[in-house]
């Protein structure tokens, strides 16, 4: 590990360098004219690739964006890690809000600002760097595979297909991930699971036209009121969600897990100070790190209706409409509960108006447990790098693919995330601090490490 770690600091500025390369191209999967771009990332990333030391590298069309993918075989006696990450990157707006170019990397603090610093360009390259290292100091363990992806940030909708296809070679005895986060840089955690997601959109049309709320308020339904009457009866007094079978597949997480889950250091009153906040909500008799963790939440993540210009417009609108988000646990299917979602909001309907239920998109949730080898030679790894044992936690967010893996390559994946919360992935600013760069990368190599011997 010392060849390791002195090959790391020499060559520092270089993986730096080359990290800002493939950050300076704009590759925003949203936006249509910036699919040249997709395609210029795939290139640098196999460039990179190839460098690093790989068998081969190669970007694979998909009926999207394509998949880099590279491998290195060593030993057929030998595991085999696959490793996934996304090259793609979120909007940059609002602009006026950077306080430098996005694609025009920059260390300020100790930080990388930059779209794409850490989520995922960042976390990512850190495998490649990674990987380059234990070549470099003749110290891999593993055959090594990559599949990078150009479509995470839109909800991966072709790779699960792309995998189908080419389901052959990515065969492997774990999938490593780093595209999730870590509670602080002294306190090493381990992502074990992902919460998945329900999203659709509810529609109430009333009269055939806004009316005047003095001559027919009173007379006609308002959509606007029903809809909100609808949304306030999903959840009960114990923000408990009403939908009918909704829990019914919730996997309850073992008292001994929520015991290691609550060593997590959590302050409430710092908490609620830093949201502005006098007291929290969620869900009876739960804390609030399992309420975004292990519990199933709903959310009203956008509501319109009538009239919302300067001044008064006395109105009683014609159309009212909402998205809706259930956030999920692992049991909970995204597509089974869009359904008992639309079935129950359409049967307390009042007659006096139509209400239109649409499942817009979602995900599986996903659990990886602790005690598989990947999570143990993980749990090794951190404790090496950084001295003390890692957390478990439960993410609150969702990384769709990470589930669709398990079902169509049968592979478990192992979420080794080192981005904090104050790296403002997905808002202006976005950063990733050096320390977390490199001490990846570090901690990386240790898991090739320790995984072979996990493995016996």
């Amino acid at each position: 590990m010392d060849k390791a770690l002195n090959y790391i600091n020499e060559n520092k500025q270089r993986f730096l360098d080359e990290l800002f390369e493939v950050i300076r191209i704009p590759s925003i999967s949203s936006i249509e004219e910036h699919k040249p771009d997709m395609v210029r990332t795939a290139e640098a990333l196999k460039e990179k690739l190839l460098a690093a030391g790989v068998d081969k590298a190669e970007v694979i069309p998909s009926d999207g964006n394509p998949v880099v993918f590279a491998e290195k075989f060593i030993d057929s006696n030998a595991p085999t890690v696959l490793v996934y990450g996304h090259y793609d990157v979120m909007p940059v707006d609002p602009i006026d809000l950077w306080k430098s170019p996005p694609f025009e990397p920059e260390i300020r603090d100790g930080k990388i600002y930059a779209r794409g610093a850490d989520d995922d360009k960042g976390q990512a390259f850190m495998h490649i760097k990674a990987f380059e290292t234990m070549i470099a100091t003749d110290s891999l363990t593993c055959n090594v595979k990559f599949m990078i992806e150009g479509e995470e940030e839109i909800g991966s909708p072709n790779l699960g297909k792309w995998c189908e296809q080419h389901k052959d070679m990515l065969t492997a005895d774990t999938i490593l991930v780093s595209d999730t986060g870590m509670i602080a840089q002294d306190i090493p955690s381990i992502t074990t699971g992902l919460r998945g997601l329900s999203y659709i959109e509810v529609k109430v049309t009333g009269p055939n036209k806004d009316l005047h709320s003095g001559i027919f308020g009173g007379a006609v339904a308002n959509p606007a009121n029903v809809l909100s009457q609808m949304i306030a009866s999903l959840m009960d007094e114990n923000n408990h969600i009403t939908i009918p079978g909704f829990y019914d597949d919730v996997i309850e997480v073992s008292d001994a897990e929520r015991a290691e889950m609550a060593k997590a250091p959590f302050n409430l009153n710092e908490y609620e100070k830093a949201l502005d906040l006098t007291e929290v909500q969620g869900e009876k008799t739960y804390s609030t790190n399992e309420r975004t963790g292990i519990r199933p939440s709903m959310d009203v993540n956008g509501m319109w209706s009538g009239y919302i210009g300067e001044g008064a417009k006395t109105v009683l609108p014609s159309v009212a409409q909402a998205k809706i988000s259930f956030r999920l646990v692992p049991g909970q299917d995204n597509v089974k509960i869009s359904e008992l979602a639309k079935k129950h909001i359409e049967s307390i309907a009042p007659k006096s108006v139509k209400v239109e239920v649409t499942p817009l998109h979602g995900g599986q949730g996903y659990v990886s447990p602790i005690d598989m080898p990947a999570y143990r030679a993980a749990d090794k790894a951190y404790t090496e790098t950084f001295g003390k044992k890692p957390i478990p936690t439960r993410s609150g967010g969702s990384i769709p693919i990470i589930s669709t893996f398990e079902d169509v390559l049968g592979i478990k994946s192992i979420l080794m995330g080192f981005g904090l919360e104050s790296d403002a992935i997905h808002s202006p600013n976005e950063n990733y601090p050096l320390f977390n760069f490199y001490k990846g990368i570090e901690t990386i190599v240790a898991f090739y490490k320790y995984f072979p011997g996990e493995m016996k």
